[in-house]
């Protein structure tokens, strides 16, 4: 049977891994993957909610810088195609539906945080008030009162795992939508203009080198942001 001063570092040390935990809530970009689409290479699967309609090219887009891109040859021979690349971590970096997707995630982490901080408050005032009356209690008393408040710990633990499970989804899921989006818009793009391969530049190392005349990350960006806007 643990003695009230043991319940007390449990304490201590279920606050000190909720803290982290939640201190870490912050969502971090993921390296996307690369499409195998025979016209356009984009994102492929999981980052956060987002408008999943192509849209067509806007006046941003159409401002943006003109890019120099490299002929491709198909199997039939026919070098009319061009090819280029975006960089991921910029291209999420500034998309406004990311930004939008991630302030979501973090207010309902701030909603987790406060059920966290809820069940632990509650414990620890069990555990406070139980050491006040510790010395009037019979053995048997105390006996059952420390049963009850290991109890209660379990179950605070329990808790903590089912936020953290909830979190992850969440995440998992607020990803997964603006990655398809930003995928059907980037394809749209390509389309439009005459690309047959868009390749994503990941920190991963997607792409080892690559001309920086090659990149339409800065005109893909303002055509993503620009039908974001339109929504």
């Amino acid at each position: 049977m643990k003695n009230p001063l043991q319940l007390t570092i449990n304490i201590v040390l279920a606050l000190a891994v909720a803290g982290l935990y939640f201190l870490h809530f912050n969502h971090t970009p993921v390296a996307p993957a690369l499409a195998t689409d025979s016209s356009t290479a984009v994102m492929a699967t999981p980052e956060p909610a987002a408008d999943t309609t192509t849209t067509a090219p806007s006046p941003a887009d159409a401002a943006a810088p003109a890019v120099a891109a490299a002929p491709v040859q198909d199997n039939t021979g026919d070098f009319s195609g061009k090819l280029a690349y975006v960089e991921s971590g910029k291209m999420l970096d500034g998309y406004q539906g990311m930004k939008d997707a991630r302030k979501a995630f973090e207010g309902k982490a701030r909603g987790w945080e406060k059920q966290n901080q809820t069940m632990l408050a509650g414990f620890k005032a069990n555990v406070e008030a139980y050491q006040k009356q510790a010395a009037s209690l019979t053995a048997e008393q105390r006996a059952a009162t420390e049963q009850k408040l290991q109890e209660q710990q379990q179950q605070v633990g329990q808790q903590q795992q089912m936020l953290q499970q909830q979190a992850q989804q969440e995440e998992a899921k607020l990803t997964q939508t603006v990655l398809e989006s930003v995928n059907k818009k980037v394809e749209a793009y390509g389309k439009a203009h005459g690309y047959k391969l868009i390749l994503i530049a990941a920190p991963s190392g997607t792409i080892a080198y690559g001309e920086k005349n090659l990149d339409i990350t800065t005109p893909v960006l303002a055509y993503l942001n620009a039908g974001y806007r339109k929504k």
